[in-house]
């Protein structure tokens, strides 16, 4: 039986339970059209009120996942994975609650009805009301949820999150909330009640005690230890994310709500919370990576889509959403001065057997990586005694493109021809006695790959021009960007294989369109948490799983430039091996 107040009224609603705000917005509307006065109105105060308290917690987890500032500060160097992500998804319920519970708290009270915009008094007795009552009566309450019963019951959900974050700080029952609720509007209710209260008491209050709550959740050390040893009193009366975090690891100590006073006081203060402090805030703590992948920006408002932005957003694949669009200017003017002024910052990661995956962006966009480097050579050629081995992982993105056109197939159209992709793939289905109809203008191009095909294989290679060639062909393979116009002269039934990124428009209702070439990482990944541009969960571009499988195989040469067509299957057994496995 599951225990009372254990799980929300609202949770079969899903996004819908934001519909429960209804009421409040209609008063406030209904005042303002049909009063002719306007009065003091708390739904108004109260809606103003959560928007800025999810505003803070939603701020407090973009700046925790700035993991380019903060991956040498990190508490917890394990990343948030999606199951976690994903049990977080409503961290904002205990807001809704609380709306209720205030808006419930101005009817019951009528000392709520005048109060001043602003009381200097009233400051200082909130103060000392949270020191001398709610910081004593939250330890006690934390101490009793951490009994058999009522953690198995409630507190355990609390603590079921693997790497604390801000928002982790919203997961719990609504029993929880409820008590929570009621010890935070103590010093409010109080103040009011002696005749000190304002308005500006009420917002401030809430806002600084959920900045506290998000501090101490987040996996991110931001306390300078030398605060502390300039003035050690100061340890007693603030906690750290490292403070917060041994209470979630070994959870019989550190029990307080921001002061560890009452830890000191209650005797339950982990000894090693200061020096483990100094230690995470000096960096020592920090893995290098062993793998990192270099991602480039496709378009301006898929930029957005990164951790440090929207954590939940990033969870899922990208898909062009409304409420982008007015965040285009900012993501805009972002991208230029990374562009002028920027360098390669970290974005992403997660943990393969053992070893520190990274994901790193390029403030570039794809043709622009591909004119700098030239594929990876200009590394290999200006740094000959580089200590790290460059791939571009195209031999396995080949292969991928490769496994998805049937085996019966005699006859392909390919786009993007002379590129390395192209190449690989032209030179590889030859081989196998396939007619391939490359597309390009450049004759020298296309017989500088002709001439690479062994001399019974290249009558299969044929150059065209014009897309009009491939109006009886049902396999297209996409390397350059084709328009819908241009996908008409496919013929009914056509299947468009692609390595084009943006991918085409799917325009054409009678044929098929394949995804980019991707693989799915291996099960025992850890920590990865961030879909990568359109991909589903746990599904990798094909360049990346193909530095990965570089990386696995331990292979000592560097992966640039042109693709080895004969390392091609090698690869492929190679990724199967690993765990790696085909979309």
């Amino acid at each position: 039986m599951v225990a009372f107040l254990s799980s929300w009224p609202w949770e079969n609603l899903g996004n819908l339970k934001y519909l429960l705000y209804g009421p409040l917005i209609a008063n406030v509307v209904y005042a303002r059209m049909y009063e002719e006065t306007p009065k003091f109105n708390w739904c108004l105060h109260i809606l103003i009120l959560c928007a800025l308290r999810g505003a803070v917690y939603t701020l407090c987890s973009g700046l925790n996942h700035w993991h380019f500032l903060t991956r040498r500060r990190r508490v917890v160097q394990q990343t948030v994975d999606f199951k976690q992500i994903d049990s977080e998804w409503h961290w904002d319920n205990f807001i809704l609650l609380h709306a209720f519970m205030g808006l419930m708290a101005t009817y019951t009270f009528p000392v709520f009805t005048n109060l001043p915009i602003w009381n200097s008094k009233g400051y200082l007795f909130a103060l000392l009301l949270h020191i001398a009552v709610v910081e004593p009566l939250y330890y006690f309450v934390h101490m009793l949820l951490h009994s058999d019963y009522l953690f198995t019951n409630y507190h355990s959900l609390h603590h079921s999150s693997v790497v604390p974050q801000t928002l982790t700080a919203g997961l719990a029952t609504p029993l929880e909330h409820i008590i929570f609720g009621l010890i935070m509007g103590i010093p409010i209710l109080a103040t009011c009640l002696l005749g000190y209260g304002s308005l500006k008491l009420i917002y401030g209050y809430v806002l600084i005690f959920d900045f506290l709550k998000c501090l101490g959740h987040g996996y991110t050390e931001c306390v300078p230890p030398v605060i502390f040893e300039f003035l050690p009193f100061l340890k007693y009366l603030i906690y750290t994310p490292t403070y917060h975090y041994l209470h979630r690891k070994e959870m019989n100590t550190n029990f307080c709500l921001f002061m560890p006073l009452y830890d000191a006081l209650g005797n339950t203060l982990n000894k090693k919370s200061w020096e483990l402090h100094k230690k995470i805030f000096s960096g020592e703590n920090t893995k290098e990576p062993d793998f990192v992948f270099l991602m480039h920006c496709v378009d301006v408002i898929s930029s957005i889509h990164v951790p440090f932005v929207l954590r939940s957003f990033v969870s899922l694949p990208y898909t062009t959403r409304l409420f982008l669009f007015p965040l285009w200017p900012l993501a805009f003017a972002t991208t230029m001065l990374l562009w002028m002024f920027g360098k390669a910052f970290l974005v992403m990661g997660y943990t393969l057997r053992g070893r520190v995956h990274q994901s790193w962006c390029v403030p570039r966009y794809g043709f622009q990586n591909e004119a700098l480097n030239g594929g990876g050579t200009l590394f290999v050629k200006k740094l000959p005694d580089l200590r790290v081995r460059v791939t571009h992982g195209n031999t396995l993105t080949a292969a991928v493109i490769l496994s998805e056109i049937p085996k019966e197939v005699k006859e392909v159209f390919l786009t993007g021809a002379t590129s390395k992709l192209g190449r690989a793939i032209a030179l590889y289905l030859c081989r196998r006695g396939v007619r391939v109809m490359m597309l390009t203008k450049s004759t020298e191009r296309f017989q500088s790959i002709q001439n690479e095909a062994a001399e019974e294989h290249r009558s299969c290679l044929v150059q065209v021009t014009k897309f009009q060639a491939a109006q009886h062909c049902k396999t297209w393979v996409v390397g350059k960007w084709i328009t819908p116009r241009e996908q008409r002269w496919a013929p009914s039934g056509t299947h468009f294989n692609q390595f084009v990124v943006p991918s085409i428009l799917e325009f054409r209702r009678d044929c098929t369109y394949g995804k980019l070439a991707a693989m799915k990482l291996p099960e025992d990944v850890q920590g990865l948490g961030t879909c990568e541009y359109t991909m589903d969960r746990g599904v990798v571009h094909a360049c990346h799983a193909g530095g990965v499988v570089h990386f696995l195989e331990g292979y000592k040469n560097h992966e640039v430039g042109t693709i080895d067509v004969d390392m091609i299957d090698v690869v492929w057994e190679a990724a199967m091996k690993h765990g790696l496995r085909p979309v």
